[in-house]
C-alpha cells in the first residue's frame, strides 16, 4: 500500500523534527566511567540488540543486579544463561560482531545504551567467575565498548512503567552519567539535577 507520507530521504526526516539538542549532540563517550559502571552494577535487566543473515533480534538478558561485569573501561562481560537454546543473538554475532545493549533498572526512569563488536569464549575461567548456584554459563560475550550514552526520562515517565517503584540508592543522575560521558569537569551536576524533572515534565510532548 503507497504512502504519499512515507519518509525515505534523511532531509525529509530531519525536516519533520526541531534541531539536535546541544546536550544531546556531545552525550556519547567510547568508555565506561566511574558513574555509568554504577549504572550498570545497579541493574538487573539489559536487552542486546543483534543483527545477522535471519534480520535483526533483540532479546532479553537478566539476573541479578551487577551480572553484566565492568572487566575495564573498554570492556564488558556478559554471561549467557539458561535459555531455550535458539541463540539467535548469539548466531548473529558469528556472523556480525557489532551489537548494542541497553540496561533498565527498575525504579529508575533513565537507560543507557552501549554500542561495541562482542566475541563469544568459552574460556573456563571466565564462565567460572560467572557461576551461580554451581551452574555455569555455556558461553560469556566480551564487549569491546565503542559508544556509550544515558537516554533521558520521558519514555518511562509517559509509560508510567515504574510507577510507585522507588529509585534504588547510589543510582547515578542522568546529570552524572552526562558530566562523565561529556568529560565536561566544569559541568553544574547539582544545577542541572535541580531543574531535570521540570525540564521533562515541560518538554514530554
Amino acid at each position: 500500500m503507497d504512502d504519499p507520507h512515507a519518509i525515505t530521504t534523511l532531509d525529509a526526516l530531519l525536516a519533520q523534527y526541531p534541531p539536535v539538542l546541544p546536550v544531546a549532540a556531545t552525550k556519547a563517550t567510547d568508555r565506561i566511567g566511574p558513574a555509568t559502571a554504577a549504572f550498570i552494577a545497579a541493574s538487573p535487566f539489559c536487552l542486546l540488540g543483534t543483527q545477522g543473515p535471519r534480520g535483526v533480534h533483540v532479546t532479553p538478558r537478566g539476573d541479578a543486579p551487577g551480572f553484566v561485569a565492568v572487566a575495564d573501561e573498554k570492556t564488558l562481560l556478559l554471561p549467557d544463561r539458561r535459555g531455550n537454546n535458539r541463540l539467535d543473538g548469539l548466531r548473529d554475532l558469528i556472523g556480525d560482531p557489532r551489537c548494542s545493549l541497553l540496561f533498565l533498572i527498575p525504579g529508575v526512569a533513565e537507560t543507557l545504551r552501549v554500542h561495541g563488536r562482542a566475541r563469544i569464549t568459552a574460556d573456563p575461567a571466565l564462565r567460572a567467575r560467572f557461576a551461580v548456584e554451581g551452574k555455569e554459563p555455556a558461553t560469556v560475550l566480551v564487549l569491546a565498548v565503542e559508544e556509550v550514552f544515558a537516554h533521558c526520562a520521558k519514555a518511562f515517565l509517559r509509560s508510567a512503567l515504574w510507577d510507585g517503584r522507588p529509585k534504588p540508592d547510589g543510582v547515578p543522575s542522568m546529570a552524572k552519567l552526562l558530566a562523565e560521558h561529556r568529560r565536561d569537569a566544569a559541568m553544574d551536576v547539582a544545577g542541572y539535577d535541580a531543574t531535570y524533572q521540570e525540564r521533562v515534565r515541560v518538554t514530554m510532548y
